[in-house]
């Protein structure tokens, strides 16, 4: 599959949108359903301006829609994929953090291990100068 540039530069400006911890907050907090600036702000902790910035830029983007409601606006996710998609990162980031953590192990063992061949080592050549 080939894309074009200007097919990039709209995927580059979607993944751009979801960069953002706030926003993938206020995702997260939408992923149960339709809510308004001041639930969003409970369950984030995030300030009024910084929950409107943040749905504006979404709304702008296509992944939540905005509907009136008396004086409120309810805000709701359009593209429900977007948390298959932050599951697949976040399957791809821990199967990582996992092989890491594997190669940190086994660095600590050769650690463990160097000290105890170099102090042989030692003991060796004391012996051989006692000789």
């Amino acid at each position: 599959m080939t894309f074009n540039p200007s097919a990039l530069t709209q995927v580059a400006d979607y993944f751009k949108v979801l960069s953002e911890l706030s926003r993938l907050q206020v995702l997260c907090s939408l992923k149960t359903g339709s809510k308004n600036v001041t639930e969003i702000m409970e369950e984030t902790g995030l300030g009024q301006a910084n929950v409107s910035k943040h749905l504006k830029i979404l709304a702008q983007s296509g992944i939540v829609s905005r509907t009136p409601q008396g004086v409120s606006v309810y805000y709701e996710i359009v593209e429900p994929f977007i948390f298959d998609l932050c599951e697949l990162v976040s399957d791809r980031l821990s199967v990582r953090l996992q092989a890491q953590s594997q190669q940190l192990k086994q660095l600590e063992g050769l650690r463990r291990e160097a000290p105890t061949k170099a102090s042989q080592k030692k003991s060796k050549a004391k012996v051989k100068s006692y000789a």
